[in-house]
C-alpha cells in the first residue's frame, strides 16, 4: 500500500528535521500553525499522540513495521481520524494500544465490592 504523503518530510523541513519527522532533540513535531501532529486531525487523535509524546514512546523511530491489510480498513481508519499518512495512522494505532488504561476491565473487577450503605453525598 502506498504512503498517501508526506506530512512528515514536509513538516521536518520547516522543524529542522531529518527524514524520519524526529527532531534532534528526538520529539515529532508538530505544525508550527496548529500545535497538531502533522497530517493529524481532531481531539482524540491529538490526546493519544501527545501522551505518547510525553511518555517517550515516539523519541526514536528507528524500527520499521510492515504488514498486508485490507485498504478499506485503510480507507475507513483515516476517515475517522483524520490522519493522512499510513505511518501517522499506524503511529496512531500502536499509541492507542500502548497507553490503552484498562479502565473497563478495573471497573468491572470491583464491581460490587462498594458497600450499598455508603454515603456518596447526593
Amino acid at each position: 500500500m502506498a504512503k498517501q504523503g508526506s506530512s512528515i518530510k514536509d513538516a521536518a523541513k520547516s522543524h529542522g528535521t531529518g527524514a524520519s519527522g524526529v527532531s534532534r532533540k528526538g520529539r515529532v513535531p508538530r505544525d508550527a500553525g496548529t500545535g497538531q501532529f502533522p497530517g493529524v486531525n481532531g481531539t482524540r487523535v491529538e490526546a493519544v499522540m501527545a501522551a505518547a509524546e510525553r511518555s517517550g514512546l515516539l523519541h526514536e523511530k528507528v524500527g520499521r513495521i510492515g504488514g498486508r491489510v485490507s485498504p478499506a480498513l485503510v480507507r475507513q481508519a483515516k476517515a475517522q481520524t483524520g490522519i493522512k499518512t499510513d505511518t501517522d495512522l499506524i503511529a496512531f494505532a500502536l499509541a492507542s494500544v500502548a497507553l490503552e488504561d484498562r479502565f473497563a476491565e478495573s471497573f468491572k473487577a470491583v464491581r460490587g465490592t462498594i458497600d450499598p450503605d455508603l454515603k456518596l453525598g447526593f
